[in-house]
């Protein structure tokens, strides 16, 4: 299981003309070459009428999955250019469609690429794009003596505070990135003297916004 990736917010759109032509960018997050299809079929279906609906998308923790299709561009020009960029990006679990309004101007080859490349990097800034990142919940238990120490601590931290839960002693669960469990029982129990109860629990993904 990957313990970080990027991907994109959701659903999104873009336009951009290059030389008269309309370039018109669709982006979404999937979990499934289905899904991914679906989208596909769902603008090209909005845009019968475009000259092109260009399309790419990774899907899976080791992009077992990836597609380009150029839709009837040269060869080369649209599709795969789009998938690199969202190789580039590092991105997962990502389908991006181009459609083109073809506006009277050949483009060239180069000029394609360039285009094609330029739509999905814009179309993907106007999404947005998380970081997703595995986080480790810990239960950690004191006595009420210590919560004001610790809740100071933790807000200083690098580790968040998930909830509090006051029981028979105060219970302080906390996201843990994947990777640093030793560093923060270590951390937990200097802080407490070593009367914390520390246990691990369930793992959970959370998100992070990627400033462009």
């Amino acid at each position: 299981m990957a313990t970080t990736f990027f991907t994109v917010k959701g659903y999104g759109e873009h336009e951009l003309v290059i030389q008269k032509s309309r370039f018109i960018t669709y982006v979404d997050r999937v979990s499934s070459e289905a899904d991914a299809q679906a989208f596909i079929e769902k603008i090209k279906k909005k845009h019968w009428d475009a000259n092109h609906n260009c399309s790419a998308y990774l899907i899976g923790e080791n992009d077992h999955i990836q597609k380009a299709n150029d839709d009837g561009e040269p060869s080369g020009t649209a599709g795969v250019p789009m998938l690199e960029v969202l190789k580039k990006r590092g991105l997962k679990d990502t389908v991006v469609v181009v459609t083109r309004y073809f506006g009277g101007i050949k483009l060239g080859a180069g000029g394609l690429i360039r285009a094609y490349g330029s739509a999905t990097s814009e179309g993907l800034n106007a999404t947005g794009i998380f970081e997703r990142r595995l986080m480790q919940i810990f239960h950690t238990k004191v006595e009420y003596t210590w919560l004001g120490k610790l809740e100071n601590e933790l807000r200083t931290s690098p580790y968040l505070i998930k909830e509090i839960n006051y029981l028979d002693q105060v219970e302080v669960q906390t996201y843990v990135t994947s990777g640093e469990e030793d560093t923060f029982i270590n951390w937990m129990t200097d802080l407490t003297n070593g009367q914390a109860n520390i246990v691990k629990g369930e793992t959970e993904y959370m998100y992070y916004d990627v400033i462009l």
